[in-house]
């Protein structure tokens, strides 16, 4: 309902005293703050972007805003969700979500699905809504969220970060490009490692989903030049910001219906990669490893996948640093093979943090005829099930 009946929409006192700062403005004024009371925004996913940009439409006065998330509030999540609290722990984040929006503004109504977004849902949920913000860090999810929309027609406000660096834009509004004129085929299966994984700078998403919210405030007003057709990059280290035009692809397919789009992103097909792989790999548990290496009757190489940085972080005593990348570009299986030379009946043990990059370096490392066992749930495990002054992160 981006243009909506004005007359229909009246403000209280404490309304006009709450929004003062936007009545004064001419771009905004009694009409606008009606339009953003009238107003419907969903938001998929409340984590780093959803928080910072659901904090600033609910205290701009959008009168409608649905929440999309099947998460719990996650003692790692604080360092970025602004919107959750300590006291949420555990807590299903759209509840958490919904609690701080009513303290910040009693007036708006929040609709919640705690649900995983899918095909046979998407439609229905986002059917209701005048825009759609997309605050997701998957490929299956953003292309679901892009082709509901184009079927649709809502417009569709994008955000992405990882590490030190975002980029936002606005999909599908005025007949400006889709998210597949950006990437109109999904990249191989874990190429773009998570942020679980790579990391993220905390403020980062505030930045990039603050921008989502303007974005989305200036549709709901008319005000403005949007990102459609504009993709902005920032760049956190630098504190630079540049741009990069997008245009529709003419040749494109036409989204007709939703699909099935962890079969399009590849994600079975990597699933039962994996899963043959591992059938191969033997694993043992963290008890396990305790206990072997409390008794020390085996010569043993412990090795750790991860990055240096997370080695700093914690570590099991005795292990040896040989991150992931450096196996897979061919040096660390060259360390590897040295570690292992002259000692016949030392046994190869590999972790990582949760057990998913060890089995990928066993997997190459075996096919330079090297085999070992892996550690399941990798150092997370060790840290709950074992030694528990050894920091999770």
């Amino acid at each position: 309902m981006l243009n909506p009946n004005l007359n229909e929409i009246q403000l209280s006192k404490e309304e006009y005293d709450r929004y003062s700062r936007h009545l004064i403005l001419p771009e905004v004024g009694l009409e606008g703050q009606k339009r953003l009371k009238a107003a419907s925004v969903l938001c998929i996913g409340t984590g780093g972007l959803g928080s910072p940009l659901l904090l600033y439409l609910a205290a701009a006065g959008v009168g409608r805003l649905g929440i999309v998330d099947f998460d719990v509030v996650d003692r790692s999540n604080l360092q970025r969700q602004v919107i959750h609290s300590t006291s949420g722990i555990g807590k299903p984040k759209i509840i958490s979500a919904k609690e701080r929006i009513l303290e910040i503004n009693p007036h708006c109504q929040v609709d919640l699905y705690e649900t995983r977004l899918s095909s046979e849902n998407a439609l229905d949920i986002v059917a209701p809504y005048d825009i759609v913000v997309d605050g997701t860090d998957n490929f299956p999810t953003r292309y679901l969220v892009n082709d509901a929309c184009v079927l649709l027609n809502k417009p569709n406000v994008y955000g992405s970060i990882f590490r030190f660096e975002g980029q936002a834009t606005v999909f599908n509004y005025q007949d400006g490009p889709n998210y597949r004129d950006l990437y109109p085929e999904p990249p191989p299966p874990g190429l773009v490692p998570s942020c679980s994984e790579g990391g993220v700078l905390g403020i980062l998403p505030g930045i990039i989903g603050v921008i989502q919210a303007t974005e989305t405030v200036k549709i709901i007003l008319g005000q403005g030049n949007t990102l459609s057709g504009r993709l902005l990059l920032y760049d956190a280290l630098g504190m630079k910001f540049r741009e990069l035009n997008l245009r529709p692809n003419p040749v494109r397919p036409v989204i007709e219906k939703l699909i099935d789009y962890e079969e399009f992103c590849g994600i079975p097909q990597a699933k039962a990669a994996e899963a043959r792989q591992s059938m191969d790999i033997p694993e043992m548990t963290v008890q396990a490893l305790k206990q072997l290496l409390d008794s020390g009757d085996k010569d043993i190489l412990l090795l750790d996948v991860r990055n240096p940085n997370e080695y700093e972080i914690a570590r099991i005593p005795g292990s040896v640093l040989v991150p992931l990348p450096d196996i897979e570009n061919g040096e660390g299986i060259a360390k590897v093979q040295e570690l292992l030379q002259g000692h016949t009946d030392r046994e190869l043990i590999v972790h990582c943090k949760l057990g998913g990059r060890s089995a990928k370096a066993l997997g190459l490392l075996k096919q330079a005829g090297i085999t070992g066992t892996n550690v399941k749930g990798g150092i997370q495990a060790w840290s709950r099930e074992v030694d528990a002054s050894v920091p999770e992160y």
